[in-house]
């Protein structure tokens, strides 16, 4: 028998999309403030996790600041890559390459030219699911960058806006140390909206598999990188 609702599978495809976005976006989610989320991934060992976690100290911050403290939608989280730091930070601020390892980001362009810095805009798009209060659409994000350290840290925000959603604001902010055997990259976002706002658990909910997804596919790109540089010639 035929059903007009999507299936669990297509449900979390979408989601991911959704989440993933977003979070690219500088716009994030989790309904407690300090709440972190340990990643679960196969390719992170629990040393890995265990050292992730104990560098964490607060809210992150780039050149002295950080994402909105007054937003009721927020998630963070923590991953160790082991790959060089110039990798890691290259592969995650050359946005315009964003595609070829997040295949939720659908087109990206940036609004400006050179090397990503401070100032510097990009616009781009990604398919929304539908939700009990939002419609399912296509999202068009525009980031501005407010702060940004080579190898160290980068901060944007700015506006998601899709036919019968819209997010006001996002901020994200993205830190890289230098760890025993990689890099360990924090994430952390927070989003603001009265679309947004009316289903916070949704929202948390699919922000945290899209930031833990992102950082898998970070992980899963910069090693395999990491392993292709290494092979002798």
């Amino acid at each position: 028998m035929s059903s007009d609702r999507p299936s669990p599978s297509r449900n979390h495809v979408r989601t991911t999309a959704l989440t993933i976005a977003l979070a690219a976006a500088g716009v994030v989610a989790m309904a407690a403030p300090q709440t972190q989320a340990a990643p679960t991934r196969a390719n992170t060992t629990q040393a890995d996790t265990t050292q992730a976690a104990a560098h964490h100290n607060g809210p992150s911050t780039c050149r002295g600041e950080g994402v909105d403290p007054t937003a009721r939608i927020r998630y963070q989280s923590d991953v160790v890559i082991k790959a060089p730091l110039s990798t890691v930070f290259a592969l995650q601020t050359d946005v315009e390459r964003w595609p070829t390892w997040q295949p939720p980001v659908l087109t990206m362009k940036r609004l400006d030219p050179g090397p990503l810095r401070k100032g510097s805009r990009f616009r781009w798009t990604t398919p929304a699911p539908a939700t009990p209060t939002t419609p399912a659409t296509t999202l068009t994000i525009t980031s501005t960058v407010h702060q940004l350290k080579r190898d160290s840290c980068i901060r944007w925000s700015g506006p998601a806006i899709g036919e019968g959603l819209r997010i006001d604001e996002g901020v994200h902010v993205w830190t890289f140390t230098k760890v025993r055997g990689g890099v360990r990259v924090h994430t952390e976002e927070t989003w603001t909206g009265d679309q947004v706002e009316a289903d916070i658990p949704t929202a948390t909910e699919a922000l945290g598999r899209g930031l833990e997804a992102w950082l898998s596919n970070l992980k899963t790109t910069a090693e395999a990188a990491n392993r292709h540089d290494r092979q002798p010639l």
